[in-house]
């Protein structure tokens, strides 16, 4: 992600979030944005939506509009995401998320974490995560969310803060490929 990708970002979920916390809302966006973002993660339809350039952003305002009401979301969040997508910004949509879901944990004194893996974790392994997590992060605070990727194929990416640590095999494979290519 490029720096101006995440100042983009940032500006959009800082204005968010002073919207939500004038209007005394931010659980009901917080809900909603973190609602939208599995959405997002776990549809392949939704995806194409929110990231394709093919689809003009007027098709795309009204389609997520449409679906945010549909869900039932707050009127502050339909309206936001409506303004994103309108804007032609909403390919953005997911760091915006990820950014105000970490503002939201930092003020609330959390350290905000995502984990990424190729399976949905079981009970057990999900437990066994969330204490790894808390203690790279430093903290009994953590604001853990935790999403599939299959194209990860195993192992996990960790997100805390700034840092990342990837041990999906997809990355492996990657680097393998590219040092065999350095090799030929």
């Amino acid at each position: 992600m490029s720096s101006s990708a995440k100042g983009l970002a940032g500006r959009y979920a800082g204005a968010l979030y002073a919207l939500a916390e004038e209007a005394g809302n931010v659980e009901a966006v917080v809900a909603d944005l973190t609602g939208l973002g599995d959405l997002v993660a776990g549809n392949d339809e939704m995806k194409m939506l929110v990231e394709s350039p093919a689809i003009s952003w007027s098709e795309q305002t009204r389609a997520i509009t449409a679906i945010m009401e549909k869900g039932g979301a707050a009127a502050l969040t339909v309206k936001f995401v409506g303004t994103v997508a309108s804007n032609g910004r909403l390919h953005a949509l997911t760091r915006i998320i990820s950014a105000f879901l970490a503002e939201h944990a930092r003020r609330r004194g959390q350290v905000a974490a995502e984990v990424i893996s190729a399976i949905e974790l079981d009970a057990a392994r999900r437990a066994r995560v969330e204490s790894a997590v808390a203690k790279l992060a430093g903290s009994d605070k953590i604001s853990l969310s935790m999403r599939v990727d299959p194209s990860l194929i195993g192992g996990l990416v960790v997100r805390i803060g700034s840092r990342m640590i990837d041990t999906s095999v997809k990355t492996k494979l990657n680097r393998l490929e590219t040092a065999m290519k350095g090799i030929a």
